[in-house]
C-alpha cells in the first residue's frame, strides 16, 4: 500500500523501545533524540488509529494492539535481514541454499557430520535435504531438484554435465530375522527358495522415469516400504528377508538379532557415487563436496 504508515524504521522503533522499555533508553540504542522516536510512534498511532503504547511510571509498555503489530512486524524484520544476509552471501559467490538428495542405501550419520562441519564454517547457507531410491536419485538430479546428489547407485546416466564421483563400495548380503524359517536353512540358499517367502522391497522414488528395483526375487510375496532403514526395521520384524548393505546392518548380525544367509551366488560389490552438474560453480557446493569427498576417502583409505 502507498504510504502505508508501517515502515522498517517504525517497526525497529517499536522492537528498541520494547526490549529498553523507555524512550530515551531506545533512542541511545538508536542514536537518535527521543523526540524523533516520539513523533515515528505518534505519527503511526494516529495513522492506524490504535494506542501502541502506555505509560507506567518510567516505562512504556506496548497495549494488546501494540504487541501484536510487533510480534507480526519481528517477523518482518527477521525476513528482511534473513533476504539482506543471503544477498550478502549471494554478491560473494556462495549460493544461499544448497539441495541436497541422498540415497536410501547409503548411511546418513556420515552425512550430517559433513553438514554439520559445513554450516559451522558458513552458517548463512541453507540446506534443504531429501531422500531418494534407486531411479528417483539421479531423476532428481537431472530435473533440477537438487544440487547435490550423495550415494547414487550405478548406472551413472549417459547424460551431459553430469559429473560423478565414486564415494564408496558397500556389500549386499541377503538377511533373515533370527527366528525366520530360511535362517535354518544349511545349505546356500537359491532363488527358488526364497521364492517361498515373503521379501521386503524398497519403492523406486523415480517418478517419471521407469521404476526398478535391485535384488527383485521374482514370484515371492512382497512387502513394500518406501526407504532403506524401513526395510531394515521390516525385516527385523520377521516381516520377511531380503538384501541389505552388510554395514548397515552389521550391528544387529552382531547382536543376533538378524542371521546373513548364504546364497548360491555370491552377491557383488556395488559402488556408490557423488554426482553435481557441471554448470553450478557455487562456493558452497565446491566447499562441500571437498569436505564430503574427503570424508570418503578416510574410509576407502582406512579400509583393509
Amino acid at each position: 500500500m502507498n504510504g502505508s504508515p508501517l515502515s522498517l524504521e517504525a517497526l525497529l522503533v517499536l522492537d528498541a523501545i520494547d526490549n529498553r522499555g523507555s524512550f530515551a533508553s531506545a533512542a541511545e540504542q538508536l542514536n537518535k533524540v527521543p523526540s524523533a522516536l516520539s513523533y515515528i510512534v505518534q505519527k503511526l498511532e494516529e495513522q492506524l488509529s490504535v494506542t501502541l503504547f502506555v505509560r507506567q511510571g518510567r516505562r512504556s509498555l506496548l497495549t494488546p494492539a501494540g504487541k501484536h503489530l510487533l510480534l507480526e512486524g519481528r517477523k518482518i524484520l527477521a525476513a528482511v535481514s534473513k533476504v539482506t544476509e543471503q544477498t550478502q552471501t549471494l554478491a560473494h559467490g556462495w549460493e544461499p541454499k544448497i539441495r541436497i538428495a541422498f540415497d536410501s542405501i547409503i548411511a546418513v550419520a556420515p552425512i550430517m557430520q559433513c553438514l554439520q562441519n559445513f554450516l559451522q564454517e558458513h552458517p548463512n547457507v541453507e540446506v534443504d535435504i531429501c531422500e531418494q531410491v534407486m531411479n528417483g536419485s539421479w531423476e532428481a538430479l537431472i530435473e533440477d531438484n537438487v544440487d547435490l546428489l550423495i550415494g547414487a547407485p550405478p548406472p551413472v546416466p549417459n547424460q551431459l554435465g553430469i559429473r560423478a564421483q565414486k564415494i564408496c563400495t558397500f556389500d549386499s548380503v541377503l538377511v533373515a530375522a533370527k527366528h525366520h524359517e530360511l535362517s535354518h536353512f544349511a545349505l546356500p540358499i537359491t532363488h527358488s527358495d526364497i521364492a517361498d517367502y515373503r521379501t521386503v522391497i524398497v519403492h523406486d522414488s523415480s517418478k517419471s522415469a521407469v521404476p526398478w528395483s535391485a535384488n527383485l526375487i521374482d514370484q515371492s510375496r512382497h512387502f513394500y516400504v518406501a526407504s532403506v532403514e524401513h526395510k531394515i526395521q521390516a525385516i527385523v520384524a520377521g516381516i520377511g528377508v531380503g538384501f541389505l548393505p552388510k554395514a548397515r546392518v552389521q550391528h544387529y548380525i552382531d547382536s543376533t538379532q538378524l542371521v546373513t544367509l548364504n546364497t548360491e551366488n555370491q552377491q557383488q560389490s556395488v559402488d556408490l557415487f557423488l554426482a553435481w552438474k557441471t554448470v553450478n560453480k557455487g562456493k558452497g557446493l565446491l566447499r562441500l563436496r571437498a569436505l564430503l569427498l574427503e570424508y570418503y576417502a578416510l574410509v576407502l583409505t582406512s579400509k583393509p
